[in-house]
């Protein structure tokens, strides 16, 4: 057991050393400009490039946007908050502020400018709302409006979320509902038969090892980009199958 906290604590310094971002720093306001997508009833928000698939089951709902190229950060941002606001156009803009989690990429789209329908090419920063959400800060007819953001801490009900997904040597985790910074770093897995291994990242939030995991109950270590770990022991029981989501540990 020794030994294998020992490791643990090493892998926990390396992965800090890792990430950065979200709480190195001052964490003002920016301008940004934000259109919507998805429909009235924001259908179209689910998927994306997050891997998050059904945003409602996961729990995200209807406050969630697209990110743009300078925001999305390659889908590293995937799964952080952001407080905004419309601003500096009161012909449109309504009283108060939203709550958001980046859950899609926004592409850029060069054969337009970027001040007339290119609004998510680089390095525009924007947000592509869903609907409902665009309608608590602007009025729909709007369409696009210049707003102020900033990074928040992510509140969620219940642990991180563990999707299990692949196949045998090929073990795809999906990570959702993540608390505090939102966006995971790093990820590293623990079998009952194994030590604790570095897992890559496939794409968006989905996570992935090559190692044989069949039959062992797993523990997840976490890390998100204010350089905070969290540890979900034996959060997957040895009898799991692919396709199960396991609840585990939550940042504070």
């Amino acid at each position: 057991m020794g030994y294998a906290c020992a490791l643990l604590v090493g892998l926990m310094a390396l992965v800090s050393k890792a990430v950065e971002g979200y709480g190195r720093g001052s964490v003002g306001w920016n301008n940004a400009h934000a259109t919507f997508y998805g429909g009235g009833d924001a259908s179209g928000t689910m998927g994306g490039a997050c891997g998050y698939g059904n945003l409602y089951s996961q729990g995200y709902g209807t406050n969630t946007a697209a990110l743009s190229t300078a925001l999305f950060n390659n889908g590293l941002a995937c799964g952080s908050c952001y407080e905004v606001k419309c601003v500096d156009d009161p012909n449109w803009c309504l009283p108060g502020s939203i709550v958001v989690t980046a859950t899609n990429f926004c592409p850029p789209n060069y054969a337009l400018a970027s001040d007339a329908g290119g609004w998510c090419n680089p390095p525009q920063h924007h947000f592509d709302l869903s609907q409902p959400v665009f309608q608590h800060i602007a009025q729909y007819r709007a369409g696009i409006v210049p707003v102020s953001y900033r990074r928040v801490r992510c509140k969620r009900s219940g642990g991180i979320r563990f999707t299990v997904n692949g196949h045998s040597y090929f073990n795809l985790v999906m990570i959702s509902n993540v608390g505090g910074a939102g966006d995971v770093h790093a990820v590293a897995i623990r079998g009952s038969r194994t030590g604790w291994q570095a897992m890559s990242r496939n794409w968006g939030q989905n996570w992935q090892s090559n190692s044989y995991m069949d039959g062992q109950s797993l523990s997840f270590l976490v890390t998100t980009s204010d350089g905070r770990s969290v540890v979900s022991w034996n959060v997957v029981p040895s009898h799991w199958s692919f396709g199960q989501t396991f609840s585990g540990a939550q940042f504070r």
